[in-house]
């Protein structure tokens, strides 16, 4: 009786999610009933259920507290990023409304697969359980194979999914072995109930560092970070490009977030989880390895991502090195360096949204993906043009944009952590101005080089126009007032 209790009361806070189960099931149940020529009508439902879902966190309570038994945790930092995750689906939504690759297709299975990856990513930024960590890791996972290969007639989509599902199968399995390394170790699969055995007893360090390595490879994955990102580029390039979007934000928020909610409450030094002391293993000392990590997916995804033609494929290896520069936070191990971790995320989701909406509208109207045929576009389509440019120098870390404040918060962690950090921050400058080349030559070719004579000016949609100008006004605004938006994110780093 007690454990029904129990579980109904957790019911009560569970309501965004329970909503999210009830719209996946609405939008497939009307799809049924619509012609597939009208199947797009169930657009409206997706938006409206990710804007519902969206106000049922914010009205939630975030007082911590554990759900189900101590499987799920309601508390500021899931908060956080449940908003975050819900953003980007409402753009990945908007985006997906007027996006032309997608005709010809039911949408009620595809928004019915968005839906069940959001609730997949909603659980496993709350998951206290290594088992729950798991099974959520893995519902977002097979939602995401499926999506990244939805263009069932297009080869490079059916490629994209393939490699997808063998490398996740790959990375899911190492991460299982080491969470089964950690129950044995351990006797528990509630990560605070580990946490105190680890501090109770003295396990072997080499377990134990072996254990932890395999379920990196697992977040690494999800995270796309070197050497868990070869799946990035061919899936980033295969997918609908509005999944290629919503795949580079949100999943990898997602990865953060069980990323740090693990490390913080399994390996700290004290009786206490809190966010400045952290277990170094004798055999493994953490910030390093963090720091090697961090370090080469920024040199090798912008290195490689200078020789790349195809835009798509260019941003994907962007994203491997965003990746980097966001685990430098991780490196310090201290309050600072998870703050920018946190708020860099914020701002990466509206600048590497924007840029594959720009990709986007680009396809739609003049059918290419590749950088040289952009020649010409920033005179044909001005507006556009400029706020593709904006999002290039925001990821970048330019000022006065967003970029620039999240670059600037994650190198004064790093620099505030000492001085055994700031090899890694000249890693990250010289990394900045590596990048600096590769996203100012998309600028270039728009607006400095000969306009062709045949290209046809052809002005953007107006659905397309209003979501591009919502993703450009935070890249903007933030780059001069972010206070609030710090002030939420410094909020947020309170675990239950």
């Amino acid at each position: 009786m007690m454990d029904i209790q129990s579980n109904l009361a957790s019911l009560g806070y569970y309501i965004p999610e329970m909503l999210v189960v009830a719209f996946m099931l609405v939008i497939i149940l009307v799809d049924l009933g619509l012609k597939q020529q009208h199947s797009r009508r169930v657009s409206y439902i997706a938006l409206a259920g990710s804007i519902v879902a969206f106000v049922a966190v914010l009205a939630t309570s975030a007082i911590p507290r554990g759900l189900f038994f101590d499987t799920l945790a309601l508390d500021p930092f899931a908060r956080f990023f449940k908003v975050l995750i819900l953003i980007a689906t409402m753009f990945a939504v908007g985006i997906s409304m007027k996006t032309k690759e997608l005709e010809g297709g039911r949408f009620g299975e595809y928004y019915a697969l968005i839906f069940a990856m959001l609730l997949g990513m909603m659980i496993m930024v709350s998951a206290i359980d290594i088992l729950m960590i798991y099974l959520s890791l893995e519902l977002v996972s097979i939602t995401s194979y499926i999506l990244a290969g939805y263009l069932k007639n297009r080869q490079r989509s059916n490629e994209a999914a393939l490699k997808y599902v063998i490398y996740g199968g790959v990375s899911s399995g190492l991460m299982l072995y080491g969470f089964s390394l950690l129950f044995g170790l351990t006797g528990t699969t509630k990560i605070a109930e580990i946490h105190q055995a680890l501090l109770a007893g003295n396990p072997s360090d080499v377990t134990l560092m072996v254990a932890v390595i395999l379920i990196l490879a697992g977040f690494g994955y999800k995270i796309s970070s070197v050497p868990f990102h070869f799946w990035t580029p061919d899936v980033y390039e295969g997918a609908p490009t509005p999944i290629t979007g919503f795949l580079s934000v949100a999943p990898k928020a997602a990865g953060f977030a069980v990323l740090i909610r693990f490390f913080n409450v399994v390996m700290v030094g004290s009786t206490t989880p809190n966010l400045s002391q952290w277990f170094v293993l004798s055999t493994l000392p953490w910030p390093q390895l963090l720091a090697a990590i961090a370090a080469m997916s920024m040199f090798l995804g912008n290195l490689v991502a200078i020789k790349q033609d195809n835009i798509k494929r260019m941003l994907a290896y962007s994203s491997i090195a965003h990746a980097g520069y966001i685990l430098m936070g991780a490196v310090v191990l201290n309050q600072d360096g998870l703050f920018a971790m946190l708020y860099y995320l914020v701002v990466y989701l509206f600048m590497n949204l924007g840029a594959f909406l720009v990709v986007i509208m680009i396809s739609n109207t003049y059918g290419t993906e590749r950088i040289d045929e952009y020649r010409g576009l920033g005179f044909r389509v001005p507006y556009v043009g400029v706020v593709m440019a904006i999002f290039m120098f925001s990821l970048t870390g330019l000022p006065p944009t967003a970029g620039f404040v999240g670059k600037f918060y994650l190198f004064s962690a790093l620099i505030n952590g000492g001085s055994q950090f700031y090899w890694l921050a000249i890693v990250g400058i010289v990394n900045s101005v590596i990048s600096f080349y590769y996203y100012a030559r998309v600028v270039k070719v728009m607006f400095l080089e000969d306009v062709p004579e045949d290209l046809e000016t052809i002005p953007p949609h107006p659905w397309m126009t209003t979501v591009l100008t919502l993703l450009v006004i935070p890249v903007l605004v933030l780059g001069i007032y972010w206070n609030s938006v710090a002030q939420f994110t410094l909020n947020s780093l309170h675990f239950f």
